[in-house]
């Protein structure tokens, strides 16, 4: 019998992910100390999905600011200080076989810390968030810095990948939507100028990381005037040029709309992003039984598969995939007695 191709090798520049199977970021809001650092929930919760043998395992949103978090308990990523706790997650999850990476993150007019928050454009995202500070060509460099700052850190704690969050409504999906992004400068109008913040922020990257870098893209904001997969080939063109190894296809929350999710909803979107860049993608997104999760990749329809709820159930899904598709994994030695 085939070996199911949710449990083949996946390999991008040196690294080689053991399955396609990936953990998507998810906030834990666990930093109870409004530092940013490492607490013994993130010491639980990520190495348990090692043993469950997911192939990758993506940490939360990481602020590359304090201002950026999206909650003050948020992971950071801003200070030398984070470096330690960090890598001890890292080789942590690595004793098991899973290979790791960090979502260097922003969070924009999402933001909810004290203080001012930063965007595009002074827009509110609605009645309950603060309107934030347009933010001056000076806080965008800054920005772009602390996101090479961050990616220098991610390497020195060891992670394999490094994603940047430009989904959700966040900072860097801000500038490359025109319904959040209503600037006259270099850094607004057309797609090259609302791209130009990311531009900068890869090239930052890329200048110091030579590992997979990923992008998360919210690829449809659901809203007449917004963006849709079609209108974000152009750009995932440009990241791709740029040396980006993979778009992790998400959509929506850039503003307020109305969606009508189902499982597998967002998959069309991984496959128009794929075949019409090209580039390798994640799809993400209501999947949650192993069959589904094979036939997105035996139909070639994303690379990778992101699961983000389902892995919250279920940590050892990749023990209950493997028996679904009947195919045979390796367990942890501490386990063999149970996963037969």
């Amino acid at each position: 019998m085939a070996k199911a191709k949710l449990f083949e090798e996946y390999t991008i520049k040196n690294v080689t992910f053991k399955n396609r199977i990936v953990m998507a970021p998810m906030c834990m809001y666990s930093s109870h100390n409004q530092d940013g650092q490492v607490e013994d929930w993130h010491r639980v919760h990520y190495p348990t999905r090692a043993v469950g043998q997911v192939g990758l395992i993506i940490l939360e949103a990481t602020a590359v600011l304090p201002e950026g978090r999206i909650s003050a308990q948020d992971l950071g990523i801003w200070s030398d200080e984070h470096t330690a706790g960090l890598s001890e997650l890292v080789q942590t999850m690595k004793v098991h076989g899973s290979k790791t990476g960090i979502q260097l993150a922003h969070a924009g007019r999402k933001a909810t810390v004290d203080g001012d928050i930063f965007a595009p454009s002074p827009l509110a995202f609605n009645d309950q968030y603060k309107t934030p500070v347009e933010m001056s060509t000076d806080d965008i460099a800054k920005t772009v810095n602390a996101f090479k700052d961050g990616a220098i850190r991610a390497k020195e704690a060891g992670f394999d990948v490094i994603e940047l969050h430009g989904a959700h409504g966040y900072l860097i999906n801000e500038f490359l939507s025109p319904l959040t992004n209503k600037r006259t400068d270099e850094y607004g109008g057309s797609d090259e100028n609302r791209y130009r913040l990311l531009r900068e922020v890869i090239d930052a990257v890329r200048s110091v990381w030579e590992g997979p870098l990923f992008v998360r893209i919210s690829a449809h904001d659901y809203t007449e005037g917004g963006m849709t997969p079609e209108s974000y080939v152009t750009m995932t063109k440009w990241m791709k040029e740029q040396d980006v190894d993979l778009i992790d296809v998400s959509s929506g929350a850039n503003v307020p709309a109305t969606i009508d999710s189902f499982p597998g909803y967002q998959v069309k979107f991984a496959e128009t992003i794929k075949y019409e860049t090209p580039i390798a993608t994640g799809a993400v997104g209501m999947i949650t039984s192993p069959l589904q999760a094979e036939e997105i990749l035996k139909n070639e329809r994303a690379d990778l598969i992101f699961l983000a709820r389902e892995l919250l159930r279920d940590p050892y899904w990749p023990y209950r995939a493997a028996k679904e598709l009947r195919t045979e994994i390796k367990s942890p030695v501490q386990y063999e007695r149970g996963w037969l």
